[in-house]
């Protein structure tokens, strides 16, 4: 017997017919420094599918790849809904990666047609992209670099909007996604329509992000990096509105976006809230910061705490489409003292309705869900993927993502990472979390930005080294260091070694590059 109920597709086009309607009145705002401008979803949706009409009059086809090299800005919004209503895959190309990375990701997705920020194109020049055949420049400018290029706005202007769209499916593939590359080559994770929604519709819900139109959303996460969290998707779902600052994520600039545009809810990673912190005390309209990409310093917590702004720990990965996870409080928490409530709120969370979780042994086990026992996290479910373009079994059990995290899960599912498992120092046979080791560091005042990698020992194999940038004028030695830790970790985790650095050494996408700090100390050898 089967149900007797409605098979229409869950597909981007759902979402898009929404924003039209539903939220027509609603805006995305461009609060840019050289000026602010606000387009209404209904404005927005007509620019789509005259973007539509521009693409298929380019010869773009259902399947094509289309990158995209942008800022964070209502063009590049745009493209997340045209690429996909056109039939084609939006690959979101980010703008950070080296010359020989950009090389391989557009090479590896295949791109034809690459859309590019106007001060984004001498970034382009000179690279070998044979893939492409058109490209195109979004907003107004003329940045020599590429020959051939074609302005988008005069081809939008005499485009008319596409009055049918190609009949999607919910297993067509709708975006594409490069991993960060932290180690090798970036892989591609490819998104459908089906897990796009998916992802859309329960990211919105309570226990998730929380959004609802009565947001002002601002993606300090770029949205090139796995997909903008799916902000671009989730926010207008539920008409929330987005709030888009460019490329200018200094405090200063953020700041005043918040302010001016009443932002109510805000994502990005760690160490952007860490430069905000001291401008936060001026922002009453900001409620919620979701934090993603790392694990949330306990003292970040308790400062935004103070200031009324609630911090919610998100975890997720370009393969999980990408959140999958939060960290809210269960009804079992009810009655904790302020301290204790923060404990839990700095753990990683419960994974979203409609996902699975488990954690692992080395050798594939499933381990007991006991608060005790860790192992690599492993995930599974319709918005996670199955495998990476051009295949990698090896990340794959049977199934699950692979995901690299080492966690311990609790009896009812809630979970905390504590390391990604290359990350772990393991000292005298016994493991040092750097994660839980860089977060007691922040918590000291002269401490800015703290990253712990593992340094070969003679007698303990490997021991911690902290690698820290500090606030301006400040000083720190390693006995001080020391002794703030005592009491705060267990003693054999006190480090061995202190670097004092400008800057710590960060990824494309913000997080620290543990790789980088590595190879700059392979030549320090400890007793």
């Amino acid at each position: 017997m089967n149900g007797l109920m409605g098979t229409q597709p869950l597909t981007v086009r759902t979402i898009f017919d929404r924003l039209r309607t539903v939220y027509g009145d609603n805006a995305v705002v461009d609060a840019l420094p050289e000026g602010t401008t606000r387009t209404t979803y209904a404005a927005l949706a007509d620019r789509v599918l005259r973007l539509v009409t521009v693409l298929q009059d380019l010869g773009v086809r259902p399947g094509d790849r289309v990158a995209s090299f942008a800022h964070n800005t209502s063009r590049h919004v745009e493209l997340y809904y045209a690429v996909p209503l056109a039939g084609a895959v939006l690959h979101m190309v980010n703008i950070r990666l080296h010359d020989d990375q950009l090389e391989h990701v557009v090479a590896d997705a295949g791109d034809t047609v690459l859309l590019v920020d106007d001060d984004l194109v001498p970034r382009l020049a000179g690279l070998a992209l044979p893939s492409v055949t058109t490209y195109l420049r979004l907003g107004k400018g003329d940045t020599p670099g590429l020959d051939g290029i074609l302005d988008v706005e005069d081809l939008l202007a005499d485009a008319q909007p596409a009055a049918e769209l190609p009949e999607l499916t919910e297993d067509m593939a709708c975006g594409m996604c490069h991993t960060s590359g932290t180690t090798g080559m970036p892989k591609a994770v490819v998104y459908s329509h089906r897990s796009t929604f998916l992802h859309a519709l329960t990211a919105c819900t309570v226990d998730a992000l929380g959004l609802s139109e009565a947001e002002r959303v601002l993606p300090v996460v770029p949205l090139f990096h796995a997909c903008g969290w799916g902000l671009p998707y989730a926010a207008p779902l539920t008409g929330a509105e987005l709030v888009l600052a460019g490329s200018d994520t200094s405090p200063a600039n953020l700041a005043r976006v918040i302010a001016e545009e009443q932002v109510t809810w805000a994502a990005g990673v760690p160490t952007i809230w860490t430069g905000l912190l001291p401008l936060a005390g001026d922002l009453p309209s900001l409620q919620t910061i979701g934090i993603g990409g790392s694990a949330t310093p306990p003292a970040l917590l308790e400062a935004y705490d103070r200031l009324g702004i609630t911090i919610l720990q998100i975890w997720g990965m370009t393969e999980t489409s990408p959140v999958a996870a939060t960290s809210r409080p269960r009804r079992r928490h009810a009655g904790l003292s302020e301290q204790a409530l923060r404990e839990v709120r700095a753990k990683t969370g419960t994974v979203f309705a409609g996902l699975e979780g488990r954690i692992v042994a080395a050798d594939g086990t499933p381990l007991p869900w006991d608060g005790e026992s860790v192992g690599e996290l492993q995930c599974r479910g319709p918005w996670v993927a199955t495998d990476y373009w051009g295949g990698a079994p090896e990340k794959f059990q049977d199934g699950w993502l692979r995901t690299g995290d080492m966690a311990v899960m609790e009896r009812d599912g809630y979970f905390r990472i504590v390391d990604r498992a290359k990350d772990l120092v393991k000292s005298g046979g016994e493991w040092i979390s750097s994660v839980e080791l860089e977060g007691a560091c922040l918590a000291h005042p002269a401490v800015r930005e703290a990253a712990v990698v593992a340094v070969t020992s003679r007698r303990w194999d490997e021991r911690p080294v902290v690698v820290a940038a500090l606030v301006p004028g400040a000083a720190l030695t390693l006995a001080e260091l020391r002794a703030f830790l005592t009491g705060r970790v267990a003693r054999w985790w006190l480090p061995d070694e202190l670097v004092l650095v400008e800057d710590v050494a960060k990824t494309s996408v913000g997080k620290y590059d543990k790789k980088v700090l590595r190879a700059r100390l392979a030549d320090l050898v400890l007793p």
